[in-house]
């Protein structure tokens, strides 16, 4: 039997199988890297196509050989604050909805309103390991659940605070009227955010700006803010964040989160 070290979605490799198990036999008559074929088709194969690597990569290696700390009182540490506030660098895991209707002013939207939400993923390819973040929970019943997920990654050394929000400062997002972008697209500038494979297979719009979101904090600058800016993935979980991030980094400029409604222009 062969068991998989990592499953399908992972970031650790392209076209991973669902399958818990499998057998040499099945390998070898159905894996393409077993067939017959020159060194440099291998690696063209192998290469072509690989997702991007996020930035808690090498730190978690580098962690895992020194061994990490024990979970329980490491996390024990981090102190939360009721209706707290902060400045730096915000991560808020609240639904996209709740962000848009009332965020401290800076914050980067990274969801965790579910268990299949990629927030580990996310949070690990937009905070770098040489950041320090403040985290921002919808309620205190989940900051054991957020703070075991943060520490999933080995984020927690990171991590200087947890905080809920009170109602006061806090800033909104501003909504997009869909009818005048649909009638009048060239007068946004669009910010195409999904992995630049995905784009190569598919692009939305034609003269969309492709800036993968977990190169968004560094690439943000080379985007033109002469119009209103529309940030749009392939379902609206990444352009929530994308939106946040544009909103912090570019100041000023009008920024607005497609969303869900990018399926209307698929």
């Amino acid at each position: 039997m062969v068991y998989p070290a990592h499953g399908a979605g992972s970031l650790c490799g392209k076209n991973l199988s669902d399958a818990a198990s499998s057998t040499l036999g099945d390998e070898r008559r159905d894996n393409w890297a077993f067939k017959t074929q020159s060194k440099e088709d291998f690696m063209s194969t192998i290469l072509d196509g690989q997702p991007f690597i996020p930035s808690y990569f090498g730190y978690d290696v580098d962690i895992n050989k020194s061994g990490a700390d024990s979970l329980e009182p490491s996390i024990s540490e981090i102190p939360f604050e009721e209706n707290g506030s902060a400045t730096g660098l915000i991560v808020d895991m609240r639904d996209e909805a709740a962000f848009k209707k009332g965020h401290l002013k800076g914050s980067f939207n990274i969801q965790a309103v579910s268990e299949n939400a990629k927030f580990e993923t996310w949070l690990g390819s937009i905070v770098t390991p040489e950041d320090t973040f403040t985290l921002v929970i919808d309620t205190d019943e989940n900051k054991d659940d957020m703070l075991h997920r943060v520490a999933k990654i080995g984020y927690e050394k990171l991590l200087t605070k947890v905080i809920t929000l009170s109602q006061e400062n806090l800033e909104q997002t501003p909504s997009l009227d869909l009818a005048d972008f649909k009638e009048n697209p060239d007068n946004y500038t669009i910010v195409d955010i999904r992995n630049t494979s995905e784009v190569e297979e598919e692009k939305f719009f034609k003269n969309a700006l492709s800036h993968p979101l977990n190169e968004l904090r560094d690439t943000a600058s080379e985007i033109p803010t002469d119009k209103p800016i529309v940030v749009h993935c392939a379902g609206g979980y990444r352009s929530a964040a994308g939106s946040s991030i544009l909103q912090k980094k570019l100041g000023s400029a009008t920024v607005y989160d497609l969303s869900d409604d990018i399926e209307q222009f698929k």
